[in-house]
């Protein structure tokens, strides 16, 4: 099952990634970490996302970049929590934004369960510099490969998951 959840900042995506996540099968459970600390708001919120999942049965593999060169063993259930930070990083730090999807179809293929964490960042109506612009356009097209990867994708709104394709997993 590849499963994609997009919504704002602090909606309860991660929560309810790990609640689909507590529902799989426990074995290879991997939780992919794609945010850089730069400094002591990162701090905490690693520190936040660390304590929740804590006794969840999770090996966390910190990757910045490159996801498509992950080493993990086939066959398990892996959450990837964000797909803006690994594009940032791709983009922004010395990496390739080209390899992201590519990496993301490996990544599919290679779990038995994939959750993908994304943010919906598109509608505030700021005018933004040619950067951070193109950075959008690039998310946009990265967040409909996921989708169109995705068995099951849904916003959260609330702590609430509203589907927009495919049935939920059972929680």
């Amino acid at each position: 099952m590849i499963v994609l959840l997009t919504g704002g900042s602090g909606c309860g995506k991660s929560t309810y990634a790990e609640k689909l996540i507590a529902a799989m099968p426990k074995r290879n459970r991997v939780y992919i970490a794609t945010m850089q600390v730069y400094d002591e708001e990162s701090v905490k919120r690693v520190a936040r996302h660390r304590a929740q999942r804590a006794d969840k049965g999770f090996e966390t593999i910190e990757r910045q970049k490159d996801i498509g060169g992950l080493a993990i063993a086939p066959g398990g259930t892996a959450l990837l929590e964000d797909l803006p930070n690994l594009l940032a990083n791709e983009m922004f730090d010395g990496g390739d934004w080209t390899r992201v999807l590519p990496g993301l179809k490996r990544l599919a293929a290679l779990c038995d369960n994939l959750v993908m964490v994304t943010n919906d960042v598109f509608a505030d109506g700021v005018s933004y510099p040619p950067s951070t612009d193109e950075y959008l356009r690039r998310l946009a097209q990265i967040n409909a490969g996921a989708a169109a990867l995705a068995d099951y994708a849904a916003e959260v709104v609330y702590s609430i998951p509203v589907p927009f394709k495919g049935e939920a997993p059972c929680v």
